[in-house]
């Protein structure tokens, strides 16, 4: 955990000279200077959003999709990292997690710091959104992290389970570090929700392409399915379907690829041609749409068609690679990632509804066929809960969820449990080495 704790201690710094020069940069954060200035809390916070960018916008969705592959997908890249998750055998110094776990926690750690240093912000208005924002970001870092981390949250209880470390204090002095132990599983979903209703207490309803009241609503909707909370999920879907202002856009094709947030985002990850990554074309797009092959990394198999039986605009929402097939949900290089969409939130009132036998907001039945009707596709008659988890997995398809739903839904995994072992990520080793407290998960000790 030392390594970790020294990454995030460099984090909220930006070196800028040599020492012969003896100048110092006028744009510099130093541990002496960092809270002198209120507007600095703000600027951490973009660096909170910036460390969470890099790995939200397209790769932790990556990896979700890849785990979950059962032949629906083909990964053809160059990272052997990848190519652990699609096998299911992913090694303790696997890349790419250690930087999930490591970007999570270097945003964790600014929010922290913003947190712990509210009293700066002297207009109430301004310290309530820092507070809102910040909350945000933790809770929503925590439960993607707890996701891949830790064994799934069962429905039933007794979720003593190991979880993260949950880590409130903030780190801008060496002398600060900590070795904090896990949470439990239970503990970890508690904090996570806290902040999220803080969250959406606090923030605006309207925040420009920042998290707003409903995103933090959204998210609690997104938590709530996991746990299989149904009535809370509901109501927190239906209180964004209803009052956010945001809603499906007319044509598939609309709701991707767009430069600036959609209609339909709730809350989208920023890419400019200055900043920032689209990751998910990064991996799912052809070179000629900014990707990094001709066939790209991750394409899209014959039997992922089989969800289709009928016309569906979703089921040709796809173009030819190099004798490939590869989604159209990711062609712009510049666009921002969607991360929370309108689509989302009917399905999530939809399933909800359905499973409490309630009809808040729309009956689940018109629900899904209105959402259907956008990708012209024949309604259903006679609605069973099966129709609707595989109408998630037709219009979310690609965007990281499949994984979360595969074990939330207690299903097998190319034929694995949704409990297996090598289905929950390892602590990257570095941190076992240096954290004596921290307890890696079962089948990874060597």
């Amino acid at each position: 955990m030392k390594n970790l704790y020294l990454i995030l201690f460099v984090s909220i710094l930006i070196i800028g000279c040599d020492n012969n020069l003896d100048i110092e940069p006028t744009d510099s954060l130093t541990p002496e200077t960092l809270l002198e200035d209120p507007d600095n809390l703000d600027r951490l916070l973009l660096g909170a959003y910036s460390f969470a960018d890099d790995q939200y916008a397209g790769e932790f969705q990556t990896v979700s999709e890849l785990l979950a592959n059962e032949s629906n997908l083909a990964y053809r890249g160059t990272f052997a990292q990848f190519f652990e998750f699609e096998r299911k055998e992913v090694i303790t110094t696997n890349v790419f997690i250690r930087l999930l776990w490591a970007n999570a926690y270097r945003s964790i750690n600014l929010c922290n710091i913003v947190l712990e240093n509210l009293e700066l912000a002297q207009d109430p208005d301004q310290r309530a959104q820092l507070e809102g924002e910040a909350k945000f970001m933790r809770g929503l870092l925590y439960f993607e992290m707890v996701r891949y981390f830790a064994l799934p949250y069962e429905a039933a209880g007794n979720n003593t389970q190991p979880g993260l470390p949950i880590i409130f204090d903030a780190v801008t002095d060496l002398s600060q570090i900590s070795y904090p132990a896990r949470a439990s599983l239970e503990e970890v979903y508690t904090q996570l929700i806290s902040d999220l209703q803080v969250a959406n207490a606090l923030l605006p309803p309207d925040n420009g392409f920042r998290a707003d009241a409903y995103a933090a609503q959204a998210m609690l909707a997104r938590v709530y399915l996991q746990q299989g909370n149904y009535a809370a999920a509901r109501d927190a879907a239906h209180e964004v379907l209803e009052n956010s202002g945001h809603f499906l856009v007319p044509d598939l094709a609309s709701a991707f690829n767009n430069e600036n947030d959609g209609i339909e985002d709730i809350f989208a990850w920023q890419v400019t041609t200055q900043d920032g990554v689209n990751d998910f074309n990064t991996y799912w797009a052809t070179i000629e749409f900014g990707g990094r092959s001709q066939t790209a990394d991750v394409t899209v198999e014959a039997p992922f068609f089989d969800l289709f039986t009928e016309p569906d605009d979703r089921s040709g929402f796809f173009y030819l690679g190099n004798g490939t097939t590869v989604s159209s949900k990711w062609q712009g290089q510049f666009a921002n990632a969607p991360y929370i969409r309108v689509a989302e939130m009917h399905l999530i009132r939809a399933e909800s509804n359905f499973r409490e036998g309630t009809n808040l907001g729309l009956a689940p039945e018109t629900e899904i066929n209105a959402l259907r009707a956008r990708s012209n596709a024949n309604p259903i008659i006679g609605l069973t809960l099966q129709d609707i988890l595989e109408e998630r997995q037709r219009e979310l398809a690609f965007e990281g969820h499949r994984f979360h739903d595969a074990k939330r839904l207690l299903e097998t995994i190319d034929g694995l449990p949704y409990d297996a072992p090598n289905l929950v990520m390892p602590i990257p080793q570095d941190d076992i080495d240096t954290n004596p407290n921290l307890e890696q998960n079962p089948g990874y000790n060597n």
